[in-house]
């Protein structure tokens, strides 16, 4: 149970609080490539810790992250023309490259006004279907991370987005728990015994276990948790190990999908997930609507449930419309929980609890172990940053690209943490 200060402390991050300069520290995930594909096309608004932001891609395919205002009069860049190899406000001509170098002010007769200012950009770097941006200070600027489907070609890489209208902490709780699988997703479990998808092949077993056994551990990158449950030869314990790494990233033990919340402001969040297959094309079709339509990702299913990145507000599962929730379906046993879609379970636990949940009333239990975890790494992080020290994972030395999920099995008594050798705990 948190007191209501450390809730607020956690959960607000907006210019000006402990955990938005906390998250600023890190490389975030802005947007996917997807919503920016073609070279001189439409700039986009984008809302990141409770700023807005534009984002553009140059006719070179250069990708921008300037503030959305421009900085001569404030008008938005949102309706700016992007030409050549920048953006033009509309209101007085003045346009940027993707650097905020200012190219042109016509409307200033002096030539060399230009060379005296600069547009607010920000770092950016585009890699495997995410564009990644950093908006903390440039002196403590960190390395972009190397994740493990970096390396892999756009037809083996899968990446969705998708919105969410509460705070980002009560989406992340629900990917450190893996007690809720077998409850709250019933039904999609039994469908995975008939699929042949490698994400369905994956997690089917977890059905048979609602009460697994949790353990976690502290890390040099975060914390990592593994759920423990009867193996499948006797004497041994099936292991799937899921590891968090700040400030939002959660790898799956699947071993091949991670997810990303990123907090848009204090009550809304993007939701991005990444599949990966070095074997197998999982970003061509069939593979790719395959996928996506076994767990609700698919564009009908986030359509009809409004959590399509352009999904009007009034179409978001909310109490009014009782988080599009199908009540017959569980009268007549066709549902355990009356909702449609993997993901869409999800969402609908966690905007149901409100947009910034009080946790003052909560009563954790032994299967919450790594939610607890997440709370205090969280405000352990933030305490840092307050006193001039590196957060969590950004510590000299830390190394994400060791980090992965993984799924095994052990003797029982054994320990878990052989699965994975090179998460490190911080140093003492």
């Amino acid at each position: 149970m948190l007191t209501q200060a450390e809730n607020e402390l956690m959960c607000r991050v907006g210019p000006g609080t402990a955990m938005g300069a906390t998250i600023r520290r890190y490389w975030l995930p802005a947007l996917a490539s997807s919503e920016l594909p073609d070279p001189g096309g439409d700039p986009v608004h984008v809302e990141l810790l409770g700023e807005h932001f534009v984002a553009f891609r140059d006719t070179e395919g250069k990708v921008g992250l300037l503030d959305e205002n421009c900085c001569h009069r404030g008008a938005s860049l949102l309706l700016g023309r992007v030409e050549g190899c920048g953006i033009r406000c509309i209101y007085h001509g003045w346009k940027f490259a993707v650097d905020g170098k200012v190219l042109e002010t016509p409307n200033v007769a002096d030539d060399k006004f230009k060379d005296r200012i600069r547009a607010r950009a920000y770092p950016v770097r585009e890699v495997a279907g995410l564009i990644w941006t950093y908006l903390g200070p440039p002196d403590l600027q960190p390395a972009v991370p190397e994740w493990p489907w970096h390396g892999l070609s756009s037809s083996h890489v899968l990446v969705t987005v998708h919105k969410l209208g509460c705070n980002f902490v009560q989406v992340l709780e629900g990917l450190v728990d893996s007690s809720h699988l077998g409850i709250l997703h019933n039904n999609g479990l039994r469908a995975s015994r008939q699929s042949d998808l490698t994400y369905a092949t994956k997690v089917a077993t977890m059905q048979f276990d609602l009460a697994p056994r949790i353990e976690e551990e502290a890390t040099e990158f975060g914390f990592h948790y593994a759920a423990l449950r009867a193996g499948r030869a006797s004497g041994t314990m099936a292991v799937r190990i899921t590891a968090f790494v700040m400030p939002c990233i959660v790898l799956n033990p699947n071993s091949d999908v991670a997810t990303l919340v990123m907090p848009e402001n204090d009550e809304s969040c993007r939701f991005f997930h990444v599949w990966w297959d070095a074997a197998r094309p999982i970003g061509e079709e069939p593979l790719r609507t395959e996928t996506l339509r076994f767990v609700g990702l698919d564009d009908d299913s986030m359509r009809a449930f409004g959590i399509a990145p352009d999904s009007k507000s009034e179409d978001s599962p909310t109490r009014q419309n009782r988080f599009h929730q199908d009540r017959s379906s569980i009268r007549d046993g066709g549902s355990f929980s009356g909702i449609a879609g993997l993901i869409e379970e999800d969402v609908a636990a966690s905007v149901s609890g409100g947009a910034i949940r009080d946790r003052t009333k909560e009563m954790l239990s032994i299967a919450d172990l790594a939610v607890g975890r997440l709370f205090r790494v969280y405000l352990e992080s933030a305490r840092r940053a307050a006193r001039g020290e590196a957060p969590i994972g950004l510590a000299p030395g830390a190394n994400l690209s060791r980090v992965r999920g993984v799924s095994g099995e052990i003797a029982i008594g054994g320990d878990w943490r052989a699965l994975v050798p090179e998460h490190r705990q911080p140093a003492a």
